[in-house]
């Protein structure tokens, strides 16, 4: 039980300080909320009407994939940090490690996840075959 009193100690302090800065933020914060401060924020413009559509799933689909390879990256730096100590073998597991997270970033990208214009520009190819009008002019 002596053991765990030092990490008490540390939780105790830890929430004690978290809940006096929200206590010195929340008496010393200025409260004049006005029609502009209170409406949702969206790069800077006034929401007049709400989106048409939802977020496609791909753009979920590229924030996974974002994470995974985030998570990657952090796999290749505890490696690093221990590339002299591993040897050959280290080397052999990075290896099969970084092959399988480079299929996985070639099957991806073959089933198209990473490209999000794909029925725009699927469009506007039918548009173009379908309409010569509509090609671009060429620039000589």
């Amino acid at each position: 039980m002596v053991d765990w009193v030092p990490i008490l100690l540390m939780l105790i302090i830890a929430v004690g300080f978290a809940l006096v800065s929200l206590g010195v933020s929340y008496l010393l914060s200025p409260k004049n909320p006005t029609p502009e401060k209170l409406a949702p924020y969206e790069c800077g413009i006034f929401p007049e009407e709400e989106p048409s559509q939802r977020f496609p799933v791909k753009f979920y689909m590229v924030a996974m994939l974002y994470i995974v390879f985030d998570i990657e990256i952090i796999f290749l730096l505890a490696w690093a940090t221990r590339f002299n100590e591993l040897g050959w073998y280290g080397i052999l597991v990075i290896a099969i490690f970084s092959f399988f997270v480079l299929e996985t970033l070639y099957y991806v990208w073959k089933k198209g996840v990473l490209d999000w214009n794909t029925p725009r520009r699927k469009r506007y190819f039918e548009k173009t075959l379908f309409e010569p009008e509509l090609e671009p002019e060429k620039v000589a």
